[in-house]
């Protein structure tokens, strides 16, 4: 307790001098446009799956197809081109309204709409000058539905958004399978590339184009990426494109991360998990679970940083389900008097979220969410570091008592105050420059991956080889100095690189090169190598937290310090290597590792190492620095394998054993005595790729 309150003393003398110490995000490789304000602040969307399926409404003869999504009805029905063909002659959706669906949206309060140009099956619902498998030229209603809604989007005032399946069932040659993420063939690219071109210059402005599935080669999704924002620049690119080349990265479906995101980011949601098309028999079950559901997600998302996608099915005759109507009515009576708590806000500013609920942030002001009434009705808000002004119910304006005790406060919620859609929301809003105190305040001089506060991001190579990646680290330390002089200590893995460090505010770009090489800290060690098993392989990428897979390994014959195995593959397989290292003492070794299209290091059940290869980043053996234990250690490399049918594993504990050192200009620090330090790559190729710099470290004299 002394402790925490002599930091908020000292804390106090920083607010006013020092801003908030955030990770900064890149913008290279994109335009100035980007990331667009308006995509960052709406929040909350509309996605609307409409297409010729929605006429089967997951029947096929007559009889309920309960596999998989309804929109993919062709492929988990299987039904003929022919039979799917011969659907668009009765699709007639004479109650398509694209003004009453715009002004749905808005009375949700959600701030754009997302609508399915083209999904797997490849029936277009735009006019389409490449294809006349599409709902003007194809059925007997003849509209561009597409056109409509986006004209209607801007008569109201709503951005327009449009969704692109890089996969199309109707394409020549193209062979329907269950995970949709095949290669993309050159003329399909083409084709693909023809349509984007003509929804980006004949549908008025597109503030995010969504494209999903596919697996596309870096020159692809490349290609995709610089035609759009050459035709709409500030037109924004989800991470589904692949390769790590979007604008802002997506969630697997319906996911919501309970971590915070770094990076611009989305979750897109279906009302029933089930489908996102409509399904004729789906059981919808009690609208005040599903509202509280919803608006829960929501919160959830915006909380972590990301923007919330809420998706709709209409039926084949273009009407909107009841259900889905009244529940994004309600939804939008809560936004009318919560959605200064959503609209434009920031992610919770703590490090973790209460047991009572979510928080965001906008300005002066924290927005509470509480979930989890306790019975006491009071709830904390530790760690906030400034003066609080008032507690207030944004929904009507009324006070709340409230207690403040160092950096704590206390807030107890009268009797009648009543949660609305299962929820209660406080405004709690301080004076200016207040701060929140970390988890972490460090008292050691030596600053690392292992002691820092990882920022992340979501890294996609396609739908099936994504995972979590750390893009930045940040750090807050303890120090009685006025300046400090930085030492950054790297290995062969990171030299070359150049990171972008900010100490109290003041940044500077590094170029990893020129250290004075020294022996790694402390007495050497003496290591044996056993023999190395090998598993799988197994489909997947990075599954399971890097649990090796069932069954008996084998040995791998003739493996050689430095020199390649070729293993045998398949597409989308990740293959296994158990090293047991006996180690006399604690200590550092380095050790090389050959990487493949996905890459994962772990030490003794611990991750020391996770990236993928892709869009741009340097595919080259990557120098590990790992600490072991006394006796026996167990190093699993997991390799994933994207396409082609071999890859090769190579491994060298051999390479010299030394890392670099290198001091750079003095730092003038804040006053006071707790510090902030962010590190991140001053330029990196895609901003949601993992950046390494696992081995590198900072110190202050």
């Amino acid at each position: 307790m002394y402790r925490r309150i002599l930091i908020a003393a000292l804390l106090l003398t920083l607010c006013a001098a020092a801003p908030s110490c955030s990770p900064k995000q890149e913008k290279t490789g994109s335009p100035a446009l980007k990331p667009s304000p308006e995509w960052l602040a709406r929040k909350y969307s509309m996605f609307i799956h409409f297409g010729l399926y929605s006429q089967l409404g997951g029947v096929w003869n007559g009889e309920p197809v309960r596999e998989g999504y309804s929109e993919q009805i062709r492929s988990f029905a299987g039904i003929s081109e022919e039979e799917y063909a011969a659907i668009a002659d009765t699709f007639n959706p004479v109650k398509w309204d694209a003004d009453s669906i715009v002004s749905l949206a808005k009375a949700a309060g959600m701030k754009s709409i997302v609508f399915t140009s083209k999904h797997h099956d490849g029936f277009c619902m735009y006019e389409s000058r490449y294809t006349d498998f599409n709902i003007v030229d194809a059925t007997p209603f003849g509209r561009d539905v597409m056109k409509e809604l986006s004209d209607a989007c801007r008569r109201q005032g709503l951005s327009f958004a449009v969704y692109f399946s890089l996969i199309d069932w109707n394409f020549p040659g193209n062979v329907i399978t269950p995970h949709n993420a095949d290669p993309i063939s050159p003329e399909h690219h083409r084709f693909n590339m023809n349509q984007v071109r003509e929804i980006m210059t004949g549908y008025g402005p597109v503030s995010e184009i969504w494209f999903d599935m596919g697996s596309l080669t870096a020159e692809q999704s490349r290609e995709l990426y610089d035609l759009v924002t050459s035709l709409q620049p500030q037109c924004m690119i989800s991470g589904r494109l692949g390769n790590d080349m979007g604008d802002f990265s997506v969630m697997s479906d319906n996911r919501i991360p309970d971590y915070k995101i770094g990076t611009p980011w989305q979750t897109p949601a279906s009302f029933f998990n089930e489908t996102w098309s409509y399904r004729s028999w789906q059981e919808r079950g009690s609208i005040d679970d599903k509202v509280h559901e919803k608006l829960l997600d929501l919160i959830k998302v915006v909380s972590r940083g990301g923007n919330y996608l809420l998706n709709i099915g209409p039926r084949g005759d273009g009407s909107v389900v009841g259900f889905e109507r009244d529940a994004l009515l309600r939804m939008g009576k809560w936004m009318d008097k919560y959605g200064e708590a959503i609209y434009g806000t920031e992610p919770n500013p703590f490090d973790r979220s209460p047991e009572w609920g979510d928080i965001t942030r906008k300005g002066n002001n924290l927005y509470l969410f509480i979930e989890n009434m306790p019975d006491s009705r009071t709830i904390c808000v530790d760690g906030i570091i400034g003066n609080v002004r008032e507690a207030v119910l944004p929904g009507n304006g009324r006070h709340i008592g409230m207690t403040v005790d160092s950096m704590s406060v206390k807030i107890t919620i009268p009797q009648d105050v009543q949660p609305d859609e299962g929820l209660t929301v406080i405004r709690l809003t301080m004076d200016e420059g207040f701060r929140t105190v970390p988890d972490k305040i460090l008292e050691t001089p030596v600053l690392t991956p292992g002691n820092a506060v990882p920022v992340y991001a979501y890294s996609s190579m396609d739908y099936y080889s994504s995972f979590r990646s750390t893009v930045g680290y940040t750090w807050h330390f303890l120090s009685g100095a006025e300046t400090v002089v930085p030492t950054l200590t790297y290995t062969a893995g990171e030299e070359g690189g150049t990171v972008r460090l900010t100490i109290d505010g003041h940044t500077r770009d590094i170029l990893l090169q020129g250290g004075k090489p020294e022996p790694l800290p402390g007495d050497s060690i003496s290591v044996q190598w056993k023999e190395t098993i090998m598993y799988g392989p197994q489909k997947g990428l990075f599954r399971d937290s890097g649990t090796i897979p069932e069954g008996n390994g084998a040995p791998i014959v003739g493996l050689q310090w430095g020199e390649a195995v070729d293993i045998p593959v398949e597409d989308k397989e990740s293959v296994f290597f158990r090293h047991t290292v006996v180690a006399d003492k604690e200590g550092d070794i380095l050790v090389s590792i050959g990487v493949a299209d996905g890459f994962r290091a772990m030490l003794n059940g611990e991750t020391v190492s996770m990236r993928t290869f892709t869009g741009g980043i340097e595919r080259k053996p990557q120098v590990l620095k790992l600490h072991l234990q006394p006796g026996e250690n167990i190093l699993t490399v997991e390799l994933y394998n994207r396409y082609g049918d071999v890859l090769q594993y190579m491994i060298d504990p051999s390479i010299p054993q030394i890392q670099y050192s290198l001091p750079i200009e003095a730092v003038k620090l804040y006053p006071g005595r707790v510090h902030d330090c962010t590190l991140s790559p001053a330029d990196p190729v895609n901003r949601n790729s993992d950046m390494g710099l696992r081995g590198l470290s900072i110190g202050f004299r």
